[in-house]
């Protein structure tokens, strides 16, 4: 399923929900990716200073990756309403 993000929190959300359907813990998500529990918390709260290798490391770990194409006409506030 294709998930549209504009923003960190957006992100953030997104990694959350992709972590539950996967059935695991931040915990067990820190341990598949060697990052601390905490780290996973700051980047699916979308903690805007998280770096973009710890990101793209959780998204790998979820079976995700990034595509990049020209923006939708969606407004912020459409796709805000995803979340």
């Amino acid at each position: 399923m294709e998930q549209i993000a504009r923003s960190a929190k957006q992100i953030g959300a997104i990694i959350q929900r992709q972590r539950r359907q996967a059935k695991l813990t931040q915990n067990e998500l820190g341990v598949k990716t060697s990052l601390r529990q905490a780290t996973i918390s700051k980047l699916e709260s979308g903690e805007a200073n998280s770096r973009l290798g710890t990101l793209l490391d959780v998204m790998a770990a979820l079976g995700l990756e990034v595509v990049i194409r020209p923006r939708t006409k969606a407004s912020a506030q459409d796709i805000a309403g995803l979340f």
